[in-house]
């Protein structure tokens, strides 16, 4: 390598790896590991690197990593920067791509996840989407259980006791099909509910293909303290098993945290691994370290390892300031920190180094704003901070190690509390002015939804709590709303912001909201953390709306629908007073919208339908559009309401206004051709039903509406087509296998509907059209004692079926039962006098009885 081509950060790598000291039969031993191939029983797969805060675990990770370059590895580090499997993949194939490998195929799953997983949500509010009938009891109660019952709502706790066992896994299978008809693919599905299942074996794969390329692929796991709890189970399932493929031998995986290993998951695994347990640094690696540095003086050296306890950390950052003179050592309580900064000569560095703790992490344009020096300066500046032993390089960003920027924090904060607020002040102004700049053209939604804007939200919350300004707490409780609506990983990132600054600024309000916000998102999910929120915050008025909007949303999410009724009935009630106090604009409007009423009034129109309640669902749509005229999804769900109560004129009226709002809009163009089905007009139902599915080609309740439109203009082959796809998109949707059951029964092909009858069963036992249908199937089969049963089925459910009366009065004549059979169908015409299909069972049966 040339001069000319090294870059300042390979030299600093380079000094401080010839500065390591220490730890020589742990790095002797993963570099002896190169040296055996896959096939030699004495080599390992798996290093576990374990011990407490401050012996070094990140060091010697790092150590370790380039031990494994210089053997010609790739290698990719994973930390507690990222929070998920996905988010882990993606940093590998990112590390690993930068270095020649390519996961096109991979990055490209990864991204649709993204997408997909923002879409879920949406998908869990159609998992109603029935027949006209509406759902049965049975089919409301499982579909309410369905996000708790698929995981997708992690940290529920003592929530999910409430809900039975069977509706949790049948409502799994309802909002698997929920799913199917919003997203595109069975791939995009599985992408949201099991992204492992898809991304694992792709991951694996192109792993294989990199390890063609190199001698060794190497990936690091540091902090597995904090990353374990999602990535252990999975790391050990695609290390020792091959459910998801296989990985190639050449892989070593390192990981490093403050826990041993779960002996009771890797136990079995302990003859290729190797376990690497750290402690403090003995006297002799100490001693050797300091040699290393210079600092020989035995009087500096005992005072050293007295005030480190052989902690590396300390230890190292003691020694790079290479003290000599024991006179400089007087103080027994001083701290290592206080010690390095005494030996740190240059004021300005000094200077620097203090300021640099108070950001929870760095990067170049942070360290410019916390340090107060020339432009010219900060370049020459952050390169010496990032060299120095207690600074953790992530290559984008820099962190302080734990122990020393908590000592660092402490000493600023007692030494000079207004310096320490100031300085806090100042930090939260620069972030503040970086957030505003970002945010300017996004809508409110869309700040909440970018990553960006979120860190630099996070980031001058925690210096305004920590400089305690009056407005902090109340304001990033109120944040803490808006991040239990984006997702739980933000409200759980909001709820760290709040521990960290409380214990950094040593703030026992800060720090007992953030224990307590933590502790109920852990036991309770969102609806347990907002109401503590609550009963416990002095929130205003408008901030109470906010949140118990969100947290209605929440729950209705989660299947408890009264509990979020009563929450958007208080959300209403305060949005509507706050309303009432609003001054009036010019022309006698409110003088500022209402989203939040808007809002809950949407929200609480939503649950009132998955009830039934559709009148009064109709009534809060009528309300937020009101406050909302604009909004196509309100115009198209109200119309949709309208529809299921036959009003078919404001029904249409909705949907020409919700289509014409927003064209793109298939869930509308979906509605209005069942519309127009219903009345008749085949023609126009079909051209919504295509144009619904030419926008969403995967949208299952329009292809079975359109089967049924198949069916009235006499196409059985384009019905049986329709309902095929549908099944083979959402196979476990009861509705649309039960339609391609009566398909297959009016084609002849009997045994087939029956078994779809069958499954549809197995899913829902109340489902009344299911038992009717396998009734007329069996009878169709000669079965008619069968028959019978099953028709008794349909009618316990609902005794008013009359299409069911005329199946089993059919039956019970071909059984010679004449009376039962005259019963029915007597029963039949007197609910439906006019069906023309009853009167002339009843005939049949009364020649039947002559």
């Amino acid at each position: 390598m040339t001069r000319a081509r090294v870059s300042m950060q390979e030299l600093i790598a380079q000094r401080r790896r010839a500065g390591f000291v220490g730890r020589g039969g742990e790095r002797a031993a993963f570099r002896t590991n190169f040296d055996l191939p896959p096939e030699d029983e004495r080599h390992r797969f798996l290093f576990h690197v374990h011990g407490n805060a401050g012996v070094g675990k990140t060091f010697l990770v790092r150590e370790l990593e380039q031990l494994a370059r210089e053997k010609g590895a790739l290698t990719a580090y994973v930390d507690e920067s990222v929070d998920s499997v996905p988010e882990a993949m993606a940093a590998i194939s990112g590390q690993l791509g930068a270095q020649g490998a390519r996961f096109k195929e991979l990055e490209r799953l990864l991204a649709a996840h993204r997408e997909r997983r923002h879409e879920a949500e949406a998908a869990a509010l159609a998992t109603l989407d029935t027949e006209d009938g509406g759902p049965s009891a049975g089919s409301l109660a499982v579909a309410r259980a369905g996000l708790v019952g698929l995981g997708m709502v992690p940290g529920v706790g003592a929530f999910a006791g409430v809900l039975d066992a069977g509706q949790l896994a049948q409502g799994a299978d309802r909002l698997r099909a929920g799913l199917s008809a919003r997203l595109r693919t069975q791939e995009d599905v599985q992408l949201v509910l099991h992204p492992e299942r898809v991304l694992t074996p792709v991951l694996l794969r192109e792993l294989t293909d990199a390890a063609a390329t190199a001698p060794w692929i190497v990936l690091f796991f540091d902090t597995y303290e904090r990353t374990g709890p999602f990535l252990d189970g999975w790391l050990h399932e695609t290390m020792t098993g091959d459910r998801h493929g296989t990985l190639p031998a050449t892989v070593v995986v390192v990981t490093a945290g403050q826990r041993p290993f779960d002996t009771a998951r890797w136990g079995a695994f302990a003859d290729f691994m190797t376990d690497v347990p750290l402690g403090p640094f003995t006297e002799a690696e100490a001693r050797g370290l300091l040699a290393a540095k210079g600092v020989v003086a035995e009087p500096v050296v005992e005072e050293v390892l007295r005030l480190t306890g052989g902690l590396p950390v300390l230890v190292s950052t003691l020694a790079e300031q290479r003290p000599t003179d024991p006179d400089d050592i007087g103080d027994p309580s001083a701290t290592a920190v206080e010690r390095f900064l005494r030996w740190e000569q240059d004021p300005v560095r000094r200077s620097a180094a203090l300021a640099c703790a108070l950001p929870r992490q760095l990067d170049l344009d942070v360290f410019r704003a916390a340090v107060d020096c020339d432009d010219r300066e900060a370049d020459a500046l952050f390169a010496w901070l990032r060299a120095l032993p207690f600074v953790v390089d992530r290559g984008d960003r820099l962190r302080y190690h734990d122990l020393v920027r908590e000592a660092m924090l402490r000493m600023q904060r007692s030494r000079s509390p207004r310096g320490w607020a100031e300085q806090h002040r100042r930090l939260a102004r620069k972030f503040g002015a970086w957030r505003a700049e970002y945010e300017t053209g996004r809508e409110e939604f869309d700040r909440w939804a970018d990553e960006r804007w979120r860190e630099l939200r996070l980031a001058e919350s925690y210096h305004l709590l920590c400089a305690q300004d009056p407005d902090a707490l109340p304001d990033v409780l109120r944040d803490f709303t808006d991040a239990c609506g984006t997702d739980d990983a933000t409200a759980a990132r909001w709820a760290r912001v709040l521990l960290d600054a409380g214990r950094d600024g040593d703030t026992e309000p800060v720090s007992r909201w953030g224990s307590e916000l933590s502790r109920t998102l852990t036991e309770g999910g969102v609806p347990t953390a907002l109401a503590r929120l609550l009963s416990h915050a002095d929130l205003d008025e408008p901030a109470q709306a906010h949140t118990r909007v969100v947290r209605a949303t929440a729950l209705r999410r989660l299947g408890a629908l009264e509990e979020a009724l009563r929450e958007y009935d208080l959300a209403v009630d305060l949005g509507e007073a706050l309303g009432e106090e609003t001054p009036s604009a010019p022309g006698g409007g409110p003088a500022a919208p209402l989203p939040d009423l808007a809002r809950a009034h949407r929200g609480r129109a939503y649950v009132r339908g998955e009830l039934h309640d559709y009148e009064a669902a109709i009534g809060d749509l009528d309300r937020a559009l009101a406050l909302e005229p604009g909004s196509p999804s309100a115009h198209s769900v109200r119309g949709e309401f309208h529809r299921a109560l036959r009003h078919d004129d404001a029904a249409l009226r909705d949907l020409d206004r919700g289509i014409a709002l927003d064209p793109a809009h298939h869930f509308a163009w979906a509605s209005r051709g069942a519309l127009h089905l219903t009345r008749g007009d085949l023609r126009a139902a079909r051209a919504d039903l295509d144009r619904s599915l030419e926008l969403n080609p995967d949208y299952v309740w329009a292809l079975v509406r359109r089967a049924r439109v198949w069916r009235g203009l006499g196409d059985p082959a384009r019905r049986l087509a329709d309902l095929d796809r549908a099944v083979a998109l959402q196979p476990d949707w009861p509705w649309g296998r039960c339609e391609r059951g009566d398909a297959l029964r009016n084609a002849g092909r009997v045994e087939e509907a029956l078994r779809d009858y069958d499954h549809v069963l197995a899913l829902d036992p109340d489902y009344a059209s299911a038992h009717a249908s396998r009734g007329a199937a069996l009878a169709a089969l000669g079965r008619h004692e069968e028959a019978v049963t099953a028709l008794d089925s349909a009618l316990r459910l609902n005794p008013a079926y009359t299409w069911a009366l005329c199946r089993r009065a059919e039956s019970h004549l071909a059984l010679g039962s004449v009376d039962l059979a005259l019963t029915d169908a007597d029963r039949a015409c007197e609910l439906s006098p006019d069906d023309e299909h009853a009167r002339a069972v009843r005939d049949r049966v009364r020649r039947g009885a002559g």
